[in-house]
């Protein structure tokens, strides 16, 4: 049987995933994915070329309509609201949503992960965790005990994500951040669209589509 599975992005995320991908396949490959012979692509809208780390470049249209016994895909594209896109079109067409996990990646204990999540070299979801469609956890980056995290949300590398904190859809979370640990009867909440900068702690709730930075982390205020 033949499987096609297509990795969206060419930029640099998608680069550093691409290997996450073939070492997944190597050592962990998924149940539904064995005895078959599988062929990996990048994929673009619009591809400037055609092999990108001596993986082959296919035009996301054109992989949508190619024939395969099946066809799965994943978005290693870091504006969330492009992998949104990319994510409800090709589950629409009839693709399957591949989660990547890298070999050193781990999650421990009674997590529930939904489809299209790609956990990076030395990142780690502990136990009880929630987490939505879409997750990008970047290199060493973790996620502790009872948080939810939202679709589509973002974590860079080296995030610092203590236990006890919510994380709406389409945050972003900066490298080096740290999320300071809530408690269970209230916990820290990122709001949606909620952007945490480049090592920002934060201790207190951010509201959606706010911009923090800083120790501790304040609203950044623009001027001019």
């Amino acid at each position: 049987m033949r499987c096609m599975i297509g990795l969206l992005g060419t930029g640099g995320y998608a680069r550093e995933v691409m290997p996450v991908l073939q070492a997944f396949l190597e050592e962990h490959r998924p149940k539904s994915l064995q005895g078959m012979q599988i062929e990996i692509y990048f994929l673009e809208s619009k591809p400037i070329t055609t092999l990108v780390n001596d993986v082959k470049v296919l035009n996301w249209q054109d992989f949508i309509a190619s024939h395969a016994d099946r066809k799965y895909f994943n978005v290693a594209i870091a504006d969330s609201k492009i992998r949104e896109q990319f994510a409800i079109e090709g589950t629409a067409r009839g693709l399957i949503p591949l989660s990547i996990y890298s070999p050193s990646a781990l999650s421990l204990t009674h997590n529930e992960i939904e489809s299209g999540a790609i956990l990076s070299p030395f990142s780690m979801i502990t136990a009880n965790a929630k987490i939505g469609k879409f997750f990008h956890a970047n290199i060493y980056s973790y996620v502790a005990h009872d948080c939810v995290i939202g679709d589509y949300v973002t974590f860079a590398p080296n995030v610092h994500c203590n236990g006890n904190v919510i994380v709406e859809d389409h945050a972003y979370i900066g490298t080096g951040a740290l999320l300071k640990q809530g408690t269970k009867d209230k916990p820290l909440r990122i709001g949606r669209g909620a952007v945490v900068g480049m090592g920002a702690v934060v201790t207190k709730d951010v509201a959606a589509g706010v911009t923090v930075v800083g120790n501790p982390a304040k609203e950044l205020v623009r001027t001019g």
